[in-house]
């Protein structure tokens, strides 16, 4: 009875031992494509992750473009309001001397008139002391 039961115990141990082989192997079967399908995939992950990455640049670029283009047009706005006022002002004193040289035109013109009528006057005073 001893005889069995050590027979059994040295069956047991070696065929514990030999499908412990046997099941390194098959895991190993097993794993060898996860493997290969997981270094696939944290070659694809890191390539995904460098475009983010240069997307993410090309954000923070343009991020600084459009607040640069934003202080520009702030700038450009400002100096258009300035522009308008100027011109504003350049308008209405040119209206002003527009209207003081009609003024001056139109006294003028009644400055000649008032020659002309003079000159007349003194042409016929002329004529009537010629006749005399």
């Amino acid at each position: 009875m001893r005889k069995t039961v050590i027979m059994f115990l040295v069956v047991s141990l070696l065929s514990i031992f030999a499908f412990g082989c046997v099941t390194k192997d098959y895991v190993k079967q097993q794993i060898d494509p996860l493997v290969d399908r997981i270094s696939k995939l944290e070659s694809r992950v890191s390539a995904v992750e460098s475009k983010l990455s240069a997307l993410d640049q090309k954000v923070g670029s343009m991020a600084a473009d459009i607040d640069q283009a934003k202080k520009e047009a702030a700038s450009a706005k400002a100096l258009a309001q300035d522009a308008m006022k100027k011109a504003t002002e350049c308008c209405d004193k040119a209206e002003a001397a527009a209207k003081r040289a009609e003024a001056a035109a139109a006294r003028a013109e009644a400055a000649a008139a008032r020659c002309e009528a003079a000159a007349s006057k003194e042409v016929k005073a002329f004529e009537l002391k010629q006749k005399k």
